[in-house]
């Protein structure tokens, strides 16, 4: 089968998110299983930047028409090997007026977004549209258009005026970004008027990239079971209930959950750790020399001479550390977490980690709890992949207390490195850790530990009840081993992927 995957970012291309991690490993995955893959990107700054000149090449030219003016976007083509872990080809619709811009693909330098993301991203989806329909000169048709977000949501929309046209599979990653737009915006582009209306594009008499592609793909996927039923309700949907109701009426929705790239995040082969370990060998050493090159690490980046440093090490070792990696945001917990901290430092001995940007309250107040508790907190305000890495080898238990996750990668990785999670039972949250109740610990089948009400009282129970069982080495060894010999692979999840493009009529 051959698959056109368009996506607005892509690991280890560009990343701002989770959409990266799946959008750079899904495809490697259905490659693995022969099918013959192609990704489609914008060309940003940023990624141009990346790769040398020998690596890409022209192969195609394409003109659409955008607000009052036709963009020519050339097609790169990125070699097959060029970027260590991608295994097929990649193209880059570069339009240097639209992408050609410093930073986040969304954002300017002030943290707003860019004036002009929708025209950015419906030109981008045009472009996608015409190398679907092999008018640009590339002598290759997909049978399968596989189109993620609300940047890419014109894409099977444009496709459903196509006679002839590839089968397409829209998949949401979060309902929380719509793509709405003014008509304005609509009439400024063109679009074909058969995309307006309750049963296209219109949302409340505004544009929405998300409906139309919610409205007019074959089919429409998200990425956990759990989230799929979620996205059904008000509170989950933002006012597009109906339509993803219609849709699961219609049989046209499911939830895959995502899988992770063990040739990324994987303890055994990990450079980005100081020490290797796996489920059969070497756990516990690996764990604990991790544990102490974290801290050693989280100390210096504090500024701490190094004897200060290595006495803090030693009373750190033997307590229960607790990370946090991620967007310092409502949606993640955030308010709750910062709720209980200063009452679990005064009524335990459990010691925190925090990596990540967001909020700018939160960010402050994150920075206020570790000068506040300088020997028990720890604290890096900002984005950085290699410490993420450490964090999740390094900590004990991992927190994740997302009020609404789609799917989540984090707890994956933490169930991965041994380093069981603590979650909100929601979306892939639910369906990816198993509680470490009595029953379960007795069954062998725990994983993490999970609470059902997104309050502070749940919260703060359940990690107490996390920091009792840690004290139980043996059971915590238990729970631990079980999670890292869970299969988390994209293998399962691609083949889930390929049955559904397969049952396109």
């Amino acid at each position: 089968m051959k698959i056109l995957f368009a996506s607005s970012e892509a690991h280890p291309f560009i990343k701002t998110g989770g959409l990266a991690d799946v959008s750079g490993s899904l495809p490697n995955a259905l490659v693995a299983l022969k099918h013959k893959v192609r990704l489609v990107l914008p060309a940003y700054q940023a990624v141009l930047k990346k790769l040398p000149a020998k690596e890409i090449k022209k192969v195609a030219e394409v003109s659409v028409s955008g607000c009052g003016k036709t963009y020519s976007a050339q097609v790169l083509q990125v070699k097959v090997g060029a970027v260590k872990g991608i295994d097929f080809p990649v193209w880059l619709v570069d339009i240097p007026e639209l992408f050609d811009r410093p930073g986040n693909p969304y954002l300017a330098a002030d943290g707003t977004d860019w004036w002009d993301n929708g025209e950015r991203f419906a030109i981008f989806s045009m472009v996608v549209n015409e190398l679907a329909m092999n008018r640009a000169g590339l002598k290759w048709q997909p049978d399968v258009v596989h189109a993620n977000d609300w940047q890419t949501g014109l894409v099977p929309a444009l496709l459903s005026l196509e006679e002839d046209a590839p089968k397409t599979v829209f998949t949401i990653h979060n309902m929380a970004y719509p793509g709405n737009f003014p008509k304005s915006l609509f009439d400024s582009l063109r679009l074909p008027w058969q995309l307006w209306g309750m049963e296209g594009a219109e949302f409340y008499g505004h544009f929405s990239m998300l409906k139309a592609g919610l409205i007019k793909a074959d089919w429409v996927s998200t990425v956990s079971p759990t989230y799929a039923k979620e996205i059904c309700f008000p509170e989950f949907a933002y006012g597009l209930e109906g339509v993803l109701q219609k849709r699961e009426i219609e049989g046209r929705l499911t939830g895959i959950i995502n899988g992770i790239d063990e040739h990324v995040w994987n303890p055994a082969t990990d450079n980005l750790i100081v020490q290797n370990y796996s489920a059969k060998k070497g756990r516990i050493a690996g764990k604990l020399a991790n544990k102490k090159a974290l801290l050693s690490e989280l100390c210096i980046l504090r500024g701490e001479k190094e004897k200060k440093s290595l006495e803090r090490l030693s009373s750190c070792m033997d307590k229960p550390l607790i990370g946090l990696v991620g967007r310092l945001v409502e949606q993640k917990g955030m308010d709750l977490v910062l709720e209980i901290m200063p009452e679990l430092i005064q009524q335990t001995n459990a010691n925190f980690v925090i990596v990540g940007t967001g909020d700018k309250v939160f960010e402050a107040q994150v920075r206020t709890l570790s000068q506040k508790y300088p020997h028990r907190v720890w604290a890096f305000i900002g984005y950085s992949e290699s410490l993420a890495h450490r964090v999740e080898a390094g900590a004990d238990m991992f927190l994740m207390p997302s009020r609404f996750e789609p799917c989540g990668l984090n707890q994956m990785y933490s169930l991965a490195y041994g380093t069981p999670p603590i979650v909100h039972h929601t979306g892939g949250l639910a369906d990816s850790v198993v509680n470490a109740t009595d029953e379960n610990i007795k069954a062998g089948t725990a994983t993490g530990f999970v609470f059902y009400d997104p309050s502070r009282h749940a919260l703060k129970s359940t990690i107490l009840h996390a920091l009792h069982l840690f004290g139980k080495r043996r059971t915590w060894q238990k729970i631990q081993k079980t999670g890292m010999e869970l299969s988390l692979d994209w293998k399962h999840s691609a083949k889930k992927y390929i049955e559904l493009y397969s049952e396109i009529k």
